[in-house]
């Protein structure tokens, strides 16, 4: 990809965020979002190579919309700031765990995981977790998970800022109803999703090398990533 194009624009329309500029800079826009696709494509040929549950998905699958929803947000600009795709089983729409990559000048970033799910679903998850807590902690407390995404709660990511990594969106200040309050590693417990994250250069996604590095921070999740889907799989 020529990232640094893409972020070129972004940061263009974070500061020009109308239709009259959009629409005067639209084949920008066509040629850096065709750059974009190009690279999501790219990626999941390459996730495809060690997880093979997203060999079918295609590049419409998982690009989100650039046009903003503003319907009920006090924000009316009608353009994100960012260029986002989620490479998971079924789509972007799925409550599945998948892979994410960010564009945003700044604030480019990986994420894998899922960033949100049914109470009902999350349930089963914790319950999931309880009955496998030693699979589990295997898993999340191995030294590249914590080198690459860190500890439950310890990261933060709002609207255009990331910590440089994290593991958890949000988190319940106490124990879930109906679960222990004394649970040994109620940590996991407390947790409201299960998305992990690592915040990149601006430079990283530009030309070809990226997949490979791409590669090595997504397969470092992928399997907290098959450990809740294999409870998702049971609502979809």
């Amino acid at each position: 990809m020529q990232s640094g194009r893409i972020l070129r624009y972004l940061k263009d329309i974070a500061e020009n965020n109308d239709r009259q500029w959009f629409n005067e800079h639209r084949r920008e826009y066509d040629i850096i979002r065709a750059d974009f696709e190009e690279g999501v494509a790219k990626a999941i040929l390459r996730i495809a190579e060690f997880d093979s549950t997203i060999a079918n998905i295609t590049v419409r699958d998982s690009v989100y919309r650039f046009y903003r929803d503003t319907r009920f947000s006090p924000d009316k600009s009608p353009y994100k700031r960012h260029l986002g795709a989620y490479i998971c089983l079924r789509g972007r729409k799925s409550m599945s765990g998948g892979y994410y990559m960010h564009l945003e000048p700044g604030n480019c970033l990986l994420a894998c995981g899922c960033y949100w799910l049914p109470t009902k679903v999350l349930t089963a998850c914790r319950n999931e977790i309880m009955a496998n807590i030693d699979r589990w902690r295997g898993i999340v407390e191995s030294r590249k998970f914590i080198n690459f995404f860190g500890k439950p709660g310890h990261g933060e990511w709002k609207d255009g800022a990331a910590s440089p990594k994290g593991f958890g969106l949000n988190m319940l200040s106490t124990a879930p109803k109906g679960f222990p309050r004394d649970y040994e590693y109620i940590e996991y417990l407390r947790m409201k999703d299960y998305c992990c994250w690592k915040r990149v250069p601006d430079t990283f996604f530009n030309g070809d090398g990226w997949l490979d590095e791409m590669a090595k921070v997504f397969l470092v999740a992928k399997p907290m990533i098959d450990f809740t889907n294999a409870v998702i799989g049971d609502y979809e």
